[in-house]
Parts: C-alpha cells; sequence; structure tokens
C-alpha cells in the first residue's frame, strides 16, 4: 500500500513540480517513475480510486484522498474551489465575515496609532524594524541556532539532526524548508521581499524549531527508521499533513516567544540583525493581525470560486488582510501558482485548529511532532 502510495505522488509530481515537497523513500522507486514516461494523469485518477477502495479508514487514507482530489484537477476535471480544497486537506473554506477583520482592526489601531489608513501604518511599523537584506541569512542562522537550544527541552532531537541556510530570489513564498531526509534539511529565505525582524524570529522558528525541520526530522527517526513506516518517506503538498504541518508552523513561535526565552531571542535579533524593536509590542501586533489570515481564505475564494479579479483581490488584501501593496501582491501569486492556489487554506486553518489542540498542553503538542496525527481528530477536539 505505502509503495503504491509513494508511485502516485511521485507520478503526479511528473506533472506539476512541487506536489511532493519532500522524498527521502527508497531511491528505486524514485528512479523507477523517473525512467518510465509520464503516466496519463486520467490513469492516475483510477490508480488513486482503486488504492483508496484497499484502503481502510486511517492516516493513509486520509493522504490518499487527497492525492485522487488532486489527480482529478491535474487531469482536467473542475472542481468548485471549495470542494479542491476539501478533497485535498479535509477541511472546507468558508467566508469569513468581515466583521472579524473590523474587530481585530480596532485592536491594531490601539497598537499602530497615527495618520494615514490602517494598511499604510503597518506597512510604515514593519518597515521600521526591517533587517537590512546584507544581514538576513546570518540573522536566521543565530535565531535557528536559539530556537534549536530550546526546543531540546520540548522534544528529543536525533544525533545528525540539522540544516542549513541560504538565501533565493524570485520565489512565491517567504521562506521554505526542504527536507533532504537523513534528518537534514536547506531553508531557504527570500531576499527579494522586505523582512522585519519579528518576521524573521516566526520565520525562523515555522521553518525549523520546533517547525517544520524538528518535525520532519523526529518523524523520520520515530517513525520511519524507529516502526518502518514507508509512507512517512514522502511528503506531499496537497495532502492533510500539509495542514498539520503549517497548523505545527504557526504554533510553534509563540511556544517560544512567548516564554521566558523572549528575551533572549529579541536580544539576538537586536545584535545578529541590527534592528532595535519592542518584542512584546511586535507580538502583540501580530496577534491582532491573526483574525486577518483568514481574510486570504476570502481572498482565494473570491479569485477561484467568484470570478473576481486579481486587482481587486489586491485591494480586498490590502483593506481587510491590513497589508502593503507588494505583500498583497506576494499573496496572490501564491494563491494562484498550480501547488499553491489551494495551500494558502493551510495557514489560517491550520493555526486555528493545532493551536486549540495543543492548547497549553505541551505534550499535545509533541503528539502532532511525532505522531500521524489526523485532520478529523483536530476538529472533534473539543476547542
Amino acid at each position: 500500500m505505502a509503495e503504491r502510495y509513494i508511485r502516485l505522488g511521485l507520478r503526479l509530481d511528473r506533472h506539476v513540480e512541487g506536489t511532493v515537497d519532500a522524498y527521502f523513500g527508497p531511491p528505486e522507486l524514485a528512479a523507477e517513475v523517473a525512467a518510465a514516461p509520464p503516466v496519463d494523469p486520467r490513469a492516475l485518477v483510477a490508480d488513486a480510486a482503486a488504492l483508496l477502495a484497499d484502503l481502510d479508514d486511517g492516516w493513509l487514507r486520509d493522504q490518499v484522498t487527497g492525492l485522487h482530489t488532486y489527480a482529478r484537477v491535474v487531469a482536467g476535471e473542475r472542481l468548485d474551489y471549495a470542494d479542491e480544497v476539501e478533497g485535498c486537506y479535509g477541511i472546507r473554506p468558508t467566508h469569513t465575515d468581515e466583521a472579524v477583520f473590523a474587530a481585530a482592526h480596532k485592536r491594531l489601531e490601539e497598537l499602530l496609532p497615527g495618520d494615514g489608513p490602517l494598511d499604510e501604518r503597518r506597512e510604515r511599523w514593519r518597515r521600521s524594524i526591517t533587517v537590512p537584506p546584507d544581514r538576513i541569512e546570518q540573522a536566521l542562522v543565530a535565531v535557528i541556532a536559539e530556537a534549536r537550544a530550546r526546543t531540546l527541552a520540548l522534544i528529543d532531537l536525533p544525533d545528525g539532526e540539522g540544516v542549513v541556510v541560504e538565501g533565493v530570489r524570485d520565489v512565491s513564498w517567504l521562506g521554505y524548508n526542504f527536507y533532504l531526509g537523513d534528518l537534514r534539511g536547506r531553508v531557504a529565505v527570500n531576499l527579494d521581499m522586505p523582512t522585519s525582524a519579528v518576521e524573521l524570529l516566526l520565520l525562523g522558528i515555522h521553518e525549523t524549531y520546533p517547525g517544520h525541520q524538528a518535525e520532519r526530522a523526529a518523524k523520520e527517526q520515530r517513525l520511519v527508521r524507529g516502526r518502518g513506516l514507508l509512507e512517512e518517506t514522502i511528503v506531499l503538498a496537497p495532502c492533510p499533513q500539509s495542514l498539520i504541518s503549517e497548523g505545527i508552523g504557526q504554533v510553534a513561535p509563540m511556544t517560544l516567544l512567548a516564554g521566558a526565552g523572549a528575551a533572549a531571542f529579541e536580544t539576538l535579533a537586536r545584535d545578529a540583525a541590527g534592528v532595535d524593536f519592542d518584542l512584546a509590542h511586535a507580538l502583540a501586533v501580530e496577534r491582532a493581525a491573526e483574525p486577518c489570515r483568514w481574510a486570504e481564505v476570502n481572498a482565494a475564494l473570491m479569485l477561484h470560486a467568484d470570478g473576481a479579479s486579481e486587482d481587486d483581490v489586491r485591494e480586498y488584501l490590502r483593506r481587510w488582510g491590513v497589508m502593503g501593496d507588494e505583500m498583497a501582491g506576494h499573496v496572490v501569486r501564491f494563491m494562484t501558482e498550480p501547488t499553491s492556489r489551494t495551500y494558502i487554506v493551510n495557514y489560517p486553518a491550520g493555526r486555528a485548529l493545532c493551536g486549540a489542540y495543543v492548547g497549553d498542553d505541551l505534550d499535545r503538542l509533541r503528539q502532532l511532532l511525532t505522531e500521524q496525527v489526523r485532520v478529523g481528530e483536530l476538529r472533534s477536539h473539543p476547542s
């Protein structure tokens, strides 16, 4: 079953690069798929359906449901956007009333006083604590080292685990951890986008410890090496594991930054990034703006379900998402690329579900980092 699942994911990646986020399983399976001609997507839909019929209810079946949905899209089937998201990730996107954003804006007005529209004030504040581009990589390395040291109090990281950092340009994301297998990751940061000191902290922790790197390495050690779960050697973007992973990445920063280690991270950002800022205030701004992430889901529904223009979507993001022109354009680009048009829902939905699941119980965060938790389990957990 696991081999069929891996082949299906690798074959879909031949049609849409980026479907496979990471693969570190048997090299002969990857070589076999690479050596053969691409399989007709319609045949992949049939393969996914056959695999679903052979699987019992469980984590792997959830994953294959996501691949089956995605294969239908790759094969040219027109799905309602909400149906596509639900088929891939197990959650259905709905419109969030703008009153939710208006309430968040009132709090942001208090935190970011001054003249001009709120989105402009927030952007001016971001720019006032922006990390110089030539210091981003070295500062990120320092943030990651501090985050790793503090994460060791939360979970055991296996020997030989670690990451390298590189700056990249002309990409649709702010940061990315390319998990390489053998407990190693390559963290790339977008040097084209202005990055504030607090965003650098959030990004570094999200992508590494106790975020994506900690999750991938812990699961490789525990589930692949320890329990022989071959299906865990492939990470697939259009599947429920993405929602869990992004939820972990969204919960992780506050685990470190809201605790006793906050002062260390503030000092580190000042020294390594060369930016003098108030971390407590910056985190208050981030928390106040959190409900506005749902504006991105509304924007995706506008674009993909309602037929709105990209200009209208950008304007909506500027107004309700409280973001500048450059960031709004970046988000629109992200939600129009093949592997991220639905993926954008995972950030606020993952944060909401994983945040409610974890609460103040770090044992639940450890469980998310080390076990195959299903989206259904998160949805059924009392908030």
